[in-house]
Parts: C-alpha cells; structure tokens; sequence
C-alpha cells in the first residue's frame, strides 16, 4: 500500500484466497483492503489516537436514506447526545481532492445538518467548519484535536 502523510499503524491483516483484508476495530470486523479503506484506517486510527476522536462516537459507513436512494458516509461523529457533529469523507491516495468532493459532502449535510467536515485522501487533509449563513466553508490550519472541534 502507498505511504501516508498520516502516522504509520500496525494493522491486522490476513489473506483470503487472492483478496487482502483489514480489520476494521470500530466495524469489529474483517473488511476488503482498498487503497480507500487503507486511508480510512489509518485516518480513524489517527482522530482517535492522536486529535483524542472518542472512537465509541465514531460512525464507519453510515448509510443515509435521502429521497428514497441509499447513500453512504465514510465515517460521521456524534456528539454525547448522539447528534451528528461532523461528517468524514475519505478517498483513495490517488484520488485528488477537488470541489466535487466537497459537493459530496454537502449532498449528505442536507440531511445531517453537520457544523463540520473532513475531508483526506490519506496525502491532503481538510478540515472545515460550514457557514450556511454564508453558504461557506471556514478552513482550519490543521485538523484539530476533538477538544477544539466540540468547544
């Protein structure tokens, strides 16, 4: 898999026939080793051990109902009162951040109503805070700690 400009993990990974897979710890299972859930697990793993993400109040592939088509979130964070707070969407390292990607985002905001996103293809990280009032996005330096994100 491609290096990250994330922290190096160590990961449970296992062959199964011709396919690679990765233990998913928030899923509590074996998923298929993409180069997208490469960055996913290393990103999660990132918030929760070094930004102090509560991993209990980490999402992974939340499916969204929206006008009757199933969509899915790569991770969402909930607050204490299980309210969503933010939305992550994650791509593969080879998949260049763009505008379209934050539309995708802003596609499942209609339902959730977020404060945040993030946003990383495992090389780029963004987050932002959404002025709707300004119809806007407010970029953090850096991704910050979750103690900076609630407060």
């Amino acid at each position: 898999m491609l290096q990250l400009n994330l922290p190096e993990y160590n990961f449970r990974i296992k062959k199964l026939d011709d396919k690679f897979l990765i233990f998913d710890s928030q899923r509590k299972r074996y998923v298929s080793l993409t180069p997208e859930e490469w960055v996913r697990q290393h990103f999660i793993r990132f918030l929760i051990e070094e930004k102090g993400y509560p991993a209990a109040y980490l999402a992974v592939e939340k499916q969204l109902n929206m006008n009757g088509m199933k969509k899915r979130c790569d991770a969402i964070l909930y607050n204490e009162h299980a309210l969503p707070i933010l939305i992550i969407e994650l791509k593969a390292p080879t998949v260049p951040i763009t505008q379209a990607t934050f539309d995708q985002v802003a596609v499942y905001n209609a339902k959730l109503k977020v404060d945040f996103f993030m946003i990383s293809n495992g090389i780029e990280h963004y987050c932002c805070k959404v002025d709707t009032l300004n119809s806007q996005y407010k970029f953090f330096p850096e991704l910050p700690e979750y103690s900076k994100l609630i407060y």
